[in-house]
């Protein structure tokens, strides 16, 4: 971020016009590391990660915006043997090889039960949990998958923020998943991350992004 001595207010960064909010002001060099620069992983190191690292991960990344801040997002993080064990049959072909090859891999699902703490989280947590009941199990599942989400995409940002390295892959055969890592709970399996330190192969070559024009439509 900024130095002391420069006003967050006049920091400049090349991709947005200044001035802007004081918290948006990213320098270059953190833009990089969060978006231009990073890149999936796919092979990676041995070193471990341990708990507080994860737990800097979750401090970082819990603050993703969620509808009516239910926060759907539940994680198993899979590191011990016995939990890697388990993994592989529940992967397609080819995203075992990269999953075996991480220090950690993050089974990221979405609570269909989320309304069981909005009271909690949520000074009118009584009154969306009732609105919620007469929606419906489907849309109580679009909510959480919906949010999520969202929130999935804080936490990589959060893995790359601590100096590690991300590598999402989709959430295919979920419901193996589902039933591997989440037995008890109703869940949606959205997203496995792997996680650790890069090693020196760890990524391709980067390719193309969509242009402004074919993506934004401002009307």
């Amino acid at each position: 971020m900024a130095s002391p001595s420069e006003p967050l207010d006049t920091i400049h960064h090349p991709s947005v016009p200044a001035p802007v909010p004081n918290e948006c002001a990213l320098t270059e060099p953190d833009a990089q590391l969060l978006f231009g620069g990073a890149r999936t992983a796919y092979a990676f190191t041995d070193e471990a990660v341990t708990d507080e690292v994860l737990r800097a991960i979750h401090e970082l990344a819990k603050w993703a915006p969620t509808a009516v801040n239910a926060q759907p997002l539940r994680v198993v993080a899979v590191r011990s043997e016995e939990a890697r064990a388990r993994l592989p049959p529940c992967l397609p072909r080819g995203h075992r090889e990269q999953s075996a090859g991480a220090p950690l891999t993050l089974v990221c699902a979405a609570d269909r039960a989320l309304t069981e703490t909005l009271e909690r989280v949520h000074p009118r947590g009584a009154r969306y949990r009732a609105l919620l009941a007469e929606g419906g199990a489907e849309g109580t599942a679009a909510w959480a998958r919906t949010s999520a989400t969202v929130q999935v995409g804080f936490l990589i940002q959060a893995i790359r923020a601590v100096g590690l390295a991300a590598g999402p892959m989709n959430g295919d055969r979920g419901g193996e998943l589902a039933a591997a890592f989440f037995p008890d709970q109703d869940v949606e399996v959205l997203v496995v991350i792997n996680v650790g330190h890069p090693a020196a192969d760890a990524f391709q070559v980067r390719n193309e992004r969509l242009p402004f024009d074919e993506v934004y439509r401002v009307v």
